[in-house]
């Protein structure tokens, strides 16, 4: 196959700078005109790839993964935000951190989707009398990020490739992964609870309450939870079409979020303020995303090892740094096809996958990608899809968030990159 142009990443380089620069440049005309700007420059990658390199199988691989993507973020969503957690009291110090580590938890359970649309809004509601972005951003890192690294449900990127062969509980029961997990999520509820208590003025004592409202929605996220672990599921595999399958249980996981709405509890849908705003946000961008970084991660996977990609940290870092500008579910099926390549094998044999697994050298790899993916996935709000939703949600609540640059000055790089780099230099070698 023909590879592409290198002047083909400019269409993603364009809609990164749009997203960064145009709410500031003019923030109603980009409101306004996003979804036409991110389709816009995706049809023109998908055109290049069709009408020039005549390769339009990869633009159909590249749909079939958007569409899996955007059918859990958007099951998710949909579900959870039908759960109304009715949580009240004065945010102190100790209950927030208590709070980001539930999340962290949680999300290995429903996803880090699932767990920040059931917490980001109480936990904004208790904070009301002193929300800072602060709140906002380590959310984001430890709820919607670095929480979900233990399970293939916790974060996208690890659902992929648990579909290509990684046993569901290799990550928590390796101790690399649960190390760093702990580590990295120690460190930010750490340094959350300083910075909160820093700025915590005490008020006069309210008892806390939690009540729950539209319950029946868990029976729901069961049931998507069922469908992501259901696609390894024998009798789909033996349809022998992975598309056919993706494009399946994608189909199922919105009608079961169709049906999941319907039913919800329509004072839970009012009291979380529920609209369908920040899932468009989403859907629109990532879908100019996922088209546009094609070629950026087409021309990364045949020349990895020649622009000196090749060793255990490398691929970690490689991993991280795209996965914060790139969505990390692509990100890290290529730097996973570029590792096993290394070594002539690749991951969709299955005794590859056995052979990258059983072998410690080369399960290191393995290791460095699946921690970059997830972990970075927090340096941007475009490198993980519940970043953009927080963030929207939050600013919907009267929230004022940081600017992408200035949630990554701010907060990404002087907090969050010291401690990745304290991982990657503590756990791989």
């Amino acid at each position: 196959m023909t590879e592409p142009s290198v002047w083909l990443v400019t269409p993603f380089a364009v809609l990164l700078l749009a997203m960064a620069l145009m709410p500031f440049i003019h923030r109603h005309h980009w409101e306004n005109h996003y979804p036409k700007i991110a389709i816009g420059l995706g049809l023109i990658t998908t055109l290049y790839y069709v009408g020039v390199l005549h390769n339009p199988g990869r633009m159909v691989t590249t749909a079939v993964d958007y569409l899996g993507f955007i059918a859990l973020i958007g099951a998710l969503y949909v579900v959870a935000g039908g759960i109304h957690i009715n949580l009240t009291g004065r945010a102190t110090p100790a209950l927030n951190t208590g709070l980001l580590a539930i999340g962290a938890v949680l999300a290995n359970f429903v996803g880090t989707t699932g767990a920040s649309i059931l917490l980001i809004r109480p936990f904004l509601r208790i904070n009301q009398n002193r929300v800072a972005p602060y709140h906002v951003v380590f959310f984001i890192f430890i709820v919607s990020n670095t929480g979900g690294a233990l399970t293939p449900i916790g974060d996208p990127p690890l659902f992929l490739g648990y579909l290509k062969g990684v046993p569901f509980f290799w990550l928590i029961t390796t101790p690399q992964i649960l190390s760093a997990w702990l580590l990295t999520v120690g460190l930010l509820l750490g340094l959350f609870f300083i910075i909160d208590r820093w700025h915590y003025r005490p008020e006069p004592a309210i008892p806390n309450r939690l009540e729950l409202t539209g319950t029946p929605n868990f029976i729901w996220l069961a049931v998507i939870i069922g469908l992501v672990l259901a696609q390894k599921a024998n009798w789909l595999q033996a349809l022998g079409n992975e598309h056919a399958v993706m494009t399946l249980v994608a189909g199922a996981m919105l009608v079961v979020a169709a049906v999941a709405h319907r039913s919800a509890n329509r004072a839970a849908l009012q009291k979380n303020k529920f609209t369908f705003a920040p899932l468009r946000e989403v859907a629109f961008l990532f879908a100019g995303i996922f088209a546009t970084m094609v070629p950026a991660l087409d021309l990364l996977e045949k020349h990895a090892g020649a622009i000196g990609i090749t060793t255990i940290r490398q691929f970690y870092w490689g991993t991280g740094l795209l996965s914060s500008v790139l969505d990390n579910a692509p990100t890290y099926l290529n730097f996973l096809t570029a590792a096993f390549g290394l070594h002539h094998l690749t991951p969709d044999a299955p005794a590859d996958m056995a052979r990258m697994l059983s072998q410690p050298a080369l399960a290191q790899y393995l290791i460095a990608i699946s921690l970059g993916a997830v972990f970075f996935g927090a340096a941007t709000y475009i490198g993980n899809g519940p970043n953009f939703m927080v963030k929207s949600i939050a600013e919907s609540s009267g929230v004022k968030c940081p600017s992408f640059f200035g949630y990554v000055g701010k907060y990404a790089l002087p907090i969050l990159l010291p401690i990745l780099a304290l991982v990657g230099w503590l756990f791989l070698s």
